[in-house]
């Protein structure tokens, strides 16, 4: 795929391009489907790469793609983090979650369901193990049912792993909690 064919090379061009769509960022390329998904991003479909709004924002953030839309316009961190808030109210805690995670070294993967953000694999365990930490993001001052953390909770428990909340204060840190036994009487 190449968006801007007339663009000049200045030496420190970008070599994996991406296609902004509803649901994430694609990857076309074969050589950066292989490059990418090698380092426990995205999913792959039909030899093309879906990655999820976090990874594309933190890869942007690297420098190590450069994303386009439909028309062929570059699209910067802002335009990618406004398609995420369209369909997650929750998206900067989402990225400031998945961005802390990768920056410690860690793989991090989608949620399958039920309010589960994020799977965390071990340093070096991705691909070899299952994940050991499912991750619930929240935001401080925004209260979560808890039906609804003792609906994940029972799911965390139910798959030997271990639950931890990963809360975005007010300043934008976040501060995780593990979160072990979950009973009301």
């Amino acid at each position: 795929m190449r968006m801007h064919e007339n663009r000049p090379n200045t030496g420190s061009e970008l070599r994996i391009e991406g296609l902004l769509v509803e649901d994430g960022v694609k990857i076309l390329q074969k050589s950066g489907v292989d490059e990418i998904s090698s380092r426990g991003y995205g999913i792959i479909e039909d030899d093309e790469l879906l990655l999820s709004f976090c990874e594309a924002l933190y890869l942007l953030d690297k420098s190590n793609i450069e994303i386009f839309d439909a028309r062929g316009e570059s699209v910067d961190s802002q335009g990618i983090l406004q398609a995420f808030r369209r369909i997650d109210k929750n998206a900067w805690a989402k990225y400031l979650t998945y961005r802390d995670f990768r920056s410690r070294g860690y793989v991090v993967r989608g949620g399958f369901g039920l309010d589960i953000d994020f799977r965390v694999y071990e340093r070096g365990g991705y691909g070899e193990e299952s994940a050991r930490f499912l991750i619930l993001s929240i935001q401080e001052g925004k209260p979560i049912p808890v039906e609804i953390l003792g609906r994940v909770m029972r799911q965390c428990q139910s798959l030997k792993k271990e639950l931890v909340l990963a809360v975005m204060n007010r300043r934008g840190e976040i501060v995780y909690y593990s979160v072990s036994q979950f009973n009301l009487k």
